[in-house]
């Protein structure tokens, strides 16, 4: 969702619209028994009573399971694979800590236990990424700052009751509220998205060595960042082969930048596009060749038709000009909000309309065709926050993970699903 950052980082006054989204005070009571081995089928267009295309469902469980809590709602995740064991793990961030869940046994997956925000906090926004076998978390919780847990200390561990409680392996402080975290894997570099350092621009921090997090730099030449993408760069632009490029989501345009110098980023590019309302995340399919960009007001705007979701294509074939070519409309009615690329498959989570994955075969034609979807919350589509904030996609099992919000679903309030593609 949009941050909460002060007016001043913000290029379109937009701030005060935005702190009436936030989900902090929704109640959120548990009605139904906790379920956790729901395997069910996508038969005839329905898994049960969810619409779906090709996506089976393996299990549910209710936030209410996973903290104890009735209030909890989800937002963000992430995922975790053991190099050791190959176990897989869910990384589940939600308003007042994160979870982390065992899904090797996607129809039985296991809590194994949780590490609270710090100062408690009880925020909307919450992130959280992988490097190294730890994993960095952050949160718009007031002096929050990252949160370093080192994974393996889930290795051999079983679900227990009551929940298993974490504390931190390490914690950053350079910054307090952050909206979002990317991580280069490649490079060893966390960026804070969207803080109050920075001019709200991407905040640099070495984390080569995990548990000693370091600041190493900002880009605040063009304000506020909402979401980016870091990459070693391969692709055909052969002048910056090997650099390290951020593809930054900045509100109301693409900005790209060379950040392989760290105390001297380079904007390589900035480009607004027609439809624009709030430019919200995107990501570069594999041969860093196009990307997609999803914007997370245009379809409550009234800029889509009917408000169908948009996705909005880019190559960026030369990173100092890239060039919108077209737009790709979902056949259903919903905001569009996180995507990843795996394969020739995008991955959207898409509020009310649920997990949508999309083939990006013929992305270059400027056309994206639906294969699959699983949606979250069968009673609505509409322009809505509610519904899918978030999913993983990157586990060897080819599990997929979605993150929903809050109530409605089998009729408990709050639940994060693991689905499965098929």
């Amino acid at each position: 969702l949009s941050p909460r950052v002060p007016g001043s980082l913000r290029r379109d006054g937009q701030y005060q619209r935005r702190v009436r989204w936030g989900y902090g005070n929704a109640e959120c009571t548990p009605t139904w028994p906790a379920i956790k081995s729901v395997e069910t089928p996508c038969v005839n267009g329905f898994a049960g009573e969810y619409p779906c295309n090709n996506i089976d469902m393996m299990a549910f469980i209710p936030h209410s399971d996973m903290t104890g809590s009735g209030q909890t709602r989800g937002n963000d995740m992430w995922g975790w694979e053991d190099p050791q064991t190959g176990r897989e793990y869910a990384i589940v961030c939600q308003t007042d800590g994160t979870t982390f869940v065992d899904v090797t046994d996607p129809v039985n997956p296991a809590i194994i236990g949780r590490l609270p925000s710090n100062n408690l906090n009880h925020v909307s926004w919450r992130d959280a990424k992988v490097y190294q076998d730890h994993v960095f978390i952050i949160s718009e919780g007031v002096d929050h700052g990252m949160q370093v847990f080192d994974l393996t200390r889930l290795r051999g561990l079983g679900q227990i009751n009551p929940i298993r409680i974490f504390d931190l392996t390490a914690q950053y402080n350079e910054f307090g509220s952050c909206h979002n975290i990317a991580i280069n894997e490649r490079t060893g570099f966390a960026y804070g998205i969207g803080s109050r350092t920075c001019n709200g621009g991407p905040h640099m921090v070495d984390i080569r060595e995990p548990a000693n997090p370091q600041f190493a730099g900002c880009f605040s030449n063009d304000g506020y960042t909402h979401d980016s993408e870091c990459v070693i760069y391969t692709g055909p632009d052969t002048r910056y082969t090997g650099r390290e490029i951020c593809f930054h989501y900045n509100e109301n345009t693409l900005t790209i930048v060379d950040h392989t110098v760290k105390g001297s980023p380079s904007m390589l590019s900035r480009l607004a596009y027609t439809g624009s309302a709030y430019t919200h995340q995107g990501w570069l399919l594999e041969g860093m060749d196009f990307l997609l960009l999803d914007d997370e007001l245009d379809e409550q705007r009234g800029n889509t038709p009917g408000g169908r979701t948009r996705t909005y294509i880019w190559d960026v074939r030369n990173l100092q000009a890239p060039v919108h070519i077209a737009n790709y409309h979902a056949p259903v009615v919903s905001i569009d909000h996180n995507l990843y690329i795996r394969g020739k498959y995008a991955y959207q989570s898409n509020y009310e309309s649920g997990l949508r994955i999309t083939d990006t075969t013929n992305v270059p034609a400027g056309i994206l065709e639906e294969v699959a979807f699983f949606d979250v919350r069968p009673q609505s589509n509409n322009a809505q926050f509610n519904g899918a904030w978030s999913s993983f996609n990157y586990f060897r099992s080819g599990i997929v993970v979605t993150n929903s919000i809050e109530r409605g679903l089998l009729r408990s309030p709050c639940q994060t699903f693991l689905t499965c593609c098929r």
